[in-house]
């Protein structure tokens, strides 16, 4: 009987507001201002989805190859659920791929000079003075370590939908 629920209550849900991510993600990038936040829809205690974008800016490898950078919050489910992820878009402003990150707070602060900069500030159980670099001038990694206690800390992968 659950099962049945979810495949026709949620995943509609889910696919409508797919459909409308990739609007509002063109949205945003059209508008091209960097660091300031979008909100699209609104989350409450009933229900209802509620999506935050952040365009970081863009950066030119040193093969030219040229990327977008957009950090996403999507709020969603009855206990305010979300889900985060840094999208990644070329030139033309195609989605390409993205990392999805555990938390809110492991997105990046910032994107300077070909580098996605990550603070500790919002995570409890990690040091507060380490700051994660992800170099993109040499083109997306694979993979990065988001630093928590020295070296130790999460692993994010790229990857596409």
């Amino acid at each position: 009987m659950k099962w049945i629920f979810f495949l026709f209550l949620v995943i509609p849900v889910l696919a409508r507001s797919q459909v409308n991510d990739d609007f509002i993600r063109q949205k945003v990038l059209q508008i091209g201002i960097v660091d300031s936040e979008f909100v699209f829809g609104k989350w409450n205690d009933k229900g209802g989805t509620e999506t935050h974008l952040r365009y970081l800016g863009q950066i030119i490898t040193k093969r030219g190859k040229r990327f977008k950078i957009m950090n996403s919050v999507w709020l969603w489910g009855l206990s305010s659920r979300a889900t985060s992820r840094i999208l990644v878009f070329d030139a033309q402003n195609r989605y390409i791929g993205s990392y999805y990150v555990g938390m809110t707070y492991d997105l990046p602060d910032k994107l300077s000079n070909g580098k996605l900069i990550f603070r500790n500030t919002k995570r409890g159980d990690c040091d507060k003075k380490l700051i994660t670099i992800v170099n993109l001038n040499n083109g997306l990694p694979k993979q990065f370590l988001l630093k928590c206690k020295g070296d130790f800390g999460d692993i994010y992968t790229f990857g596409t939908d």
